[in-house]
């Protein structure tokens, strides 16, 4: 179940300032206390090729992911293959508010149309539509999601949606976000995807440029993804990798502000890549060989 704080959360209050740092950040971004100087409640940062964790805050504090919840839905829509077969939008799926596509009752899209969608635009009637596509019911993705969690490692997640809109009892912790987007990270559709800085939406044969709410594609160089999100109750959450001299490292931080959302992700990065893992410290269970570059991505 979320900590208490998550749950204090139904309670909408101002947005506090962030307090500045009270003790002086040397040049390589380290406090002298050892510590980061983030923003985010919650962050961590993983070797994405060991799964090692190399950097952590509060990793295991459950927070609200928004749409980086979005991540567990391209995956399974990714698993489940078949993707160019199309999917049929319903009235319900039309409905789902907020960032969307505007999609209208009756059109229709293939799957792999649909996850350009999903993970540039962040469109929450295209992740109700292909949750309901693949599972039959929102609850029934949401089962899977959650389930398919508790296999890559990530225990303490529960999912209720596959967009992310606020609910009490959707969450998860920096450490399994972290372990979700290594696992998407391992499909090179997935990667081909998230690392898009750009994608024409062809609806009704008008051309709709999407463009991908992840400045680290263009801020920090080797980036390779992954995903934005952002509700009020979440605050800003990112996931962001990047790849740098053969070693791949994947950053999570979650309830942060702007340019906390940007700063603490390119902290971390830059921590990962400046501290390599410690030989044959790989987690045992979460290991997988063969993650691709991005040079071999492919659709």
């Amino acid at each position: 179940m979320p900590s208490a704080p998550l749950l204090a959360a139904k309670k909408r209050t101002p947005k506090a300032a962030t307090p500045a740092p009270s003790t002086p950040v040397p040049q390589n971004g380290e406090l002298i206390s050892g510590e980061l100087n983030l923003a985010a409640k919650g962050a961590i940062v993983i070797d994405a090729f060991t799964g090692e964790t190399l950097y952590e805050k509060n990793a295991d504090e459950p927070q609200f992911p928004a749409s980086t919840t979005k991540i567990m839905t391209a995956l399974l829509v990714i698993e489940a293959g078949d993707l160019d077969k199309e999917v049929e939008v319903t009235l319900d799926d039309s409905k789902v508010g907020e960032s969307s596509m505007e999609l209208k009752e009756g059109q229709r899209f293939t799957r792999r149309q649909m996850l350009y969608a999903l993970m540039l635009k962040s469109a929450n009637d295209v992740a109700h539509a292909l949750g309901r596509d693949n599972a039959g019911s929102i609850e029934a993705f949401a089962e899977k999601m959650t389930r398919r969690a508790k296999e890559l490692g990530a225990t303490n997640t529960h999912f209720v949606n596959p967009n992310g809109l606020h609910d009490l009892a959707h969450y998860t912790t920096p450490r399994d976000l972290a372990k979700i987007a290594r696992a998407a990270m391992q499909q090179p559709l997935f990667r081909q995807i998230v690392g898009t800085k750009d994608y024409v939406w062809m609806c009704d044969n008008v051309a709709h440029p999407l463009r991908n709410h992840n400045r680290l594609l263009e801020r920090f160089p080797g980036c390779t993804g992954v995903k934005t999100g952002y509700t009020y109750p979440a605050q800003q959450v990112l996931v962001s990798a990047a790849m740098k001299n053969h070693r791949e490292v994947i950053a999570v931080v979650m309830h942060t502000d702007k340019p906390g959302i940007w700063n603490d992700s390119m902290l971390l990065l830059d921590y990962g890549f400046e501290h390599p893992p410690v030989e044959g410290g790989a987690n045992p269970v979460n290991a997988t060989a063969g993650i691709p570059s991005p040079e071999a991505a492919h659709p």
